[in-house]
């Protein structure tokens, strides 16, 4: 399962450092599969989306992954990748950039021709820029938000009520952000989603991590934020699980508002045996991963 992390650090910028990997001599010993790729995207100072990303081609090649990078914004994405559709390439790699908004995904769905179909009828699919189900996913989202007029939360839902109607689908976990506002949605039930809010009874100190992710941020320590990932990463008893179908959107100034919007399963629900081998290996699961 490929790993997600989202950072809103609220109306000011902060400095926070991120690592994609653990040290690579200790990976090296993990029995478990290695990932594919790994990136960050943030708003920089001035609002501007910057995205930074390396696939895994080979083993060796992972300094980006492991070293740290220190990164100076408002909203934060990270995603660790472990390929089910497309290449180890660059554009197969998250996160995504689109229309100013940065978005990262984990999850499998089929029926990517129907998929490829709807996106040349809404006009969108001269985004897609490589082979997976992930930037296939956000074109439509961008589609449906253009066709809401800028309204991201709208589209989103119609983005992925088509989806829950048209193509089968095992899990479609998304990360999405601009400059101000994050929206996280899990769905449907496979794939496990986490919000840490730290702005209730002080906020601790920021350093969390698993084997594939960590953050840490002197200046949040004394902040307030909003965390999302993909497994609890530390012992805060604050995370909380996102429900099947849930939204949840944090605005600038880190209003929290959760709802289930999509209260049905997918019409065409995929089960861990639908899947190929492959793809059941990439959805690997556990703290230690």
């Amino acid at each position: 399962m490929c790993r997600l992390f989202g950072l809103h650090a609220g109306k000011d910028v902060c400095a926070a450092t991120f690592w994609l990997l653990d040290a690579p001599d200790s990976l090296s010993e993990q029995s478990r599969r290695n990932p594919d790729g790994t990136g960050l995207g943030v708003f920089d100072e001035q609002g501007r989306p910057q995205v930074y990303k390396q696939p895994i081609a080979a083993w060796q090649d992972i300094d980006f992954a492991t070293e740290a990078h220190r990164l100076t914004g408002s909203t934060f994405i990270a995603h660790v990748r472990y390929a089910t559709t497309g290449s180890l390439d660059v554009h197969n790699t998250h996160p995504f950039l689109q229309d100013d908004r940065i978005f990262a995904h984990n999850g499998v769905l089929e029926g990517l021709d129907a998929l490829d179909e709807r996106l040349r009828e809404v006009g969108t699919a001269d985004l897609v820029l490589g082979q997976t189900d992930s930037e296939r996913v956000f074109a439509l989202i961008t589609a449906a938000v253009r066709a809401r007029d800028g309204d991201v939360t709208a589209g989103l839902v119609d983005a992925m009520g088509w989806l829950a109607a048209n193509v089968p689908i095992y899990a479609v976990n998304v990360l999405l952000c601009t400059g101000t506002d994050m929206w996280a949605l899990r769905y449907p039930e496979p794939n496990e989603l986490y919000v840490l809010d730290r702005r209730l009874d002080g906020a601790p100190e920021f350093d969390m991590h698993t084997k594939r992710i960590r953050a840490w941020s002197e200046p949040l320590c004394a902040r307030s934020s909003v965390v999302f990932a993909t497994e609890r990463m530390d012992d805060d008893p604050r995370w909380s699980l996102i429900a099947p179908g849930e939204l949840v959107h944090v605005d600038a100034g880190l209003r929290v508002t959760r709802d289930v919007v999509l209260p049905d399963p997918p019409r065409h629900q995929l089960h861990r045996d639908d899947l190929s081998a492959s793809v059941q290996r990439a959805q690997h699961t556990g703290r230690s991963a």
